[in-house]
């Protein structure tokens, strides 16, 4: 069996879903209250100065923290159906369907919140690690659950879920240097739709 493992953000879609999402959930005027409110935190981040799950907690914490699990999962169902097919790369769709034609075995391996993802992973055949949302008593402490799946920490989930020795051909795509350890477990991989070595 052949696997595949696919980053999300800018190589799936064209732009980043969370603040995606975050609009569609929160509505245009409270999205923009929102980024002018933590200006100082986006751009600390923008300058290497916040690290970036720290910045995802924050979004998470203003938008999120208190909201009802089940509520937050409805609107990823929807953004899922509504939105995440506008964003989609058409590079990325002929690949999915040539793996799916194939039997491939496909996984998404993102650091955005599985919240908004469940639900378009699960019509489009793909298993999914993802960064987690932290829930107490059915709602959303604004916090993850375990770490940012980003980096390094994309490598050690798929080695925790997956025995890669099993799959005779393993690919891999991503979009940024973020993504190298995992293209790197790779037999082939692609950044930003190139074929690398």
């Amino acid at each position: 069996m052949k696997i595949a493992f696919f980053d999300f953000d800018g190589t799936i879609t064209r732009k980043d879903t969370m603040f995606q999402f975050i609009r569609f959930a929160k509505g245009k005027l409270r999205f923009v209250i929102g980024l002018v409110m933590l200006s100082p935190i986006l751009i600390s981040f923008k300058l290497g100065l916040f690290p970036n799950w720290k910045a995802k907690e924050r979004l998470l914490t203003y938008y999120f923290k208190g909201m009802s699990e089940e509520v937050v999962l409805l609107w990823g169902q929807k953004f899922s159906e509504q939105v995440i097919p506008l964003l989609l790369r058409p590079v990325a769709i002929r690949e999915i369907e040539f793996h799916q034609l194939s039997g491939t075995k496909m996984v998404i391996v993102t650091a955005s919140f599985s919240i908004w993802l469940k639900h378009w992973c699960s019509l489009n055949h793909f298993e999914l690690i993802a960064t987690e949302c932290d829930v107490e008593q059915g709602k959303l402490t604004g916090l993850m659950k375990g770490k940012n799946c980003y980096g390094a920490e994309k490598v050690r989930r798929i080695k925790e879920k997956y025995n890669l020795g099993e799959f005779e051909q393993i690919y891999a795509y991503g979009d940024s240097h973020a993504d190298l350890e995992m293209l790197n477990l790779a037999d082939i991989k692609y950044l930003k739709w190139k074929l690398i070595k």
